[in-house]
């Protein structure tokens, strides 16, 4: 077998070419075959059939670079659980844009590594002016606020912790019951104290218990906040939170993965007041940003409040080439070897601009609200509350937590939907996470038809076991 050419150089393109065609042949073949927002059968068919197709992953003898993109992408597609499907609406994950998935194709075949200057002497430059761009997003009327590109919020979130721990010491945590769980994850990879939890009978962060909170724990305090929940979208109240912290002396992060890009809606930007006023700010445009995973960034309100990330390494960012002036990469991450997830995420800015971005976004929560206004008008479905985002939670009236449970997995069985779960008022409810720009109303009607018919069927098999 001859050497397998490289993606890189002069002479990459034209040897990626014809394998890309095989790759976009194997996309439409597996989506055509799957047909449907994901495939039937459910996790024991899915592994056989997947298996059968792809037969033994390490032969004697290779297959070839057509043939094993064909059996192998062919095989994913179909058994994928496809974002861009618009009954494919359980998570915050996102369909990405073409634009953003073919700029990612570019990132892969020059494969920068974003831990030192000559490893990425253009990507870092490129995504310098992006975290320097998106930080004066957030942090408007800061002289040199500054961002990291993480590999989504998690890490975000766990990098937050991280740099108010080094800025005070063991430092306490107070969030709501409706924080994500990466919160409580990263106090405890940190060796910090478990976070104080509010509650949150509302869905949001009750102001009146924050501040018994930060009058009963000593400091130091680190208040975090979301704006944009995981079950229901919902942003806290982000002014009353500032105030609150500011009087009692306490930092504050606010962990705006999911709601953080309505920044760029003018219609939209207002629910996010407030926000510049937080130590640290997380967004993932791989949620309503519409790029590949991952796309994670946490924004600080100066560049020197990064500074604990500075970590030595002779090799990578020697103290000569330092002051030399190469740039020193290492203390952008708490990773070495990075993609340069920057590219697509310019790539996409560029190419849509504000109004663009804006647009995408209005036109997404337009389509929650009009999904909204679909289940108020059908008796037999409940909503929850109007959507604040794109999240809209419901249930068939008068169901019980069970019958919710099993319409979920009879969607996910049958291949028709994929809808998510939220706890909320102490009942269980369909969610459905909205980011398809493209989704239409006819997609939505489909979508609640194929709810009542799994709920009959639940109902009827239910009765026939009584």
């Amino acid at each position: 077998m001859p050497t397998p050419p490289l993606a890189g150089g002069s002479a990459g393109p034209a040897h990626l070419r014809p394998l890309i065609d095989t790759v976009l042949t194997a996309l439409h073949d597996g989506a055509t075959r799957r047909n449907g927002p994901l495939p039937a059968g459910g996790p024991e068919t899915v592994t056989r059939n997947l298996r059968r197709t792809t037969g033994p992953l390490i032969p004697d003898h290779g297959t070839g670079a057509h043939h094993a993109l064909r059996t192998l992408v062919t095989a994913l597609t179909e058994g994928a659980a496809d974002p861009a499907h618009p009954h494919c609406a359980a998570h915050l994950h996102t369909p990405p844009l073409a634009l953003a998935a073919a700029a990612d194709l570019a990132a892969s075949a020059l494969n920068p590594s974003m831990d030192s200057w000559d490893q990425a002497p253009a990507a870092s430059a490129l995504e310098d002016t992006l975290t320097t761009a998106l930080a004066a997003e957030i942090y408007p009327n800061r002289p040199k606020p500054d961002a990291l590109v993480t590999t989504g919020g998690t890490e975000a979130n766990q990098l937050a912790l991280l740099l108010a721990r080094e800025r005070h010491g063991p430092v306490q945590t107070i969030c709501a019951a409706n924080a994500h769980h990466s919160i409580t994850r990263a106090a405890w990879l940190l060796g910090l104290p478990r976070p104080v939890i509010l509650p949150a009978p509302t869905g949001v962060m009750d102001p009146t218990a924050l501040h018994e909170a930060l009058i009963t724990h000593p400091g130091p305090l680190l208040v975090t906040a979301t704006a944009g929940t995981t079950d229901t979208g919902q942003i806290d109240p982000l002014t009353e939170i500032a105030d609150l912290t500011t009087t009692h002396g306490a930092d504050l992060h606010i962990d705006a993965a999911y709601g953080g890009p309505l920044l760029f809606s003018p219609t939209h930007r207002h629910t996010l007041r407030s926000l510049h006023r937080a130590h640290s700010v997380t967004l993932d445009l791989h949620k309503l940003g519409w790029q590949p995973a991952s796309a994670g960034i946490l924004a600080v309100p100066d560049h020197h409040h990064l500074s604990p990330l500075h970590h030595h390494a002779p090799y990578l960012n020697a103290d000569d080439d330092t002051d030399a002036g190469l740039p020193d990469l290492l203390g952008r991450s708490l990773r070495t070897t990075r993609r340069p997830d920057a590219l697509k995420i310019v790539v996409t800015l560029q190419a849509l601009g504000r109004d663009g971005l804006a647009d995408l976004i209005d036109r997404t929560i337009a389509t929650a609200h009009h999904l909204a206004d679909l289940i108020e008008e059908n008796p037999a479905l409940e909503l929850h509350d109007r959507p604040t985002i794109s999240t809209v939670l419901f249930r068939p009236t008068h169901s019980d937590d069970t019958t919710v449970a099993t319409i979920r997995r009879t969607l996910l069985d049958r291949g028709h939907a994929v809808l998510g779960r939220a706890r909320a008022d102490n009942r269980l409810w369909l969610k459905a996470t909205l980011l398809n720009p493209h989704t239409t109303p006819h997609d939505l009607r489909q979508l609640l038809t194929l709810v009542t018919h799994a709920h009959t069927d639940a109902t009827m098999e239910g009765s026939t076991l009584r």
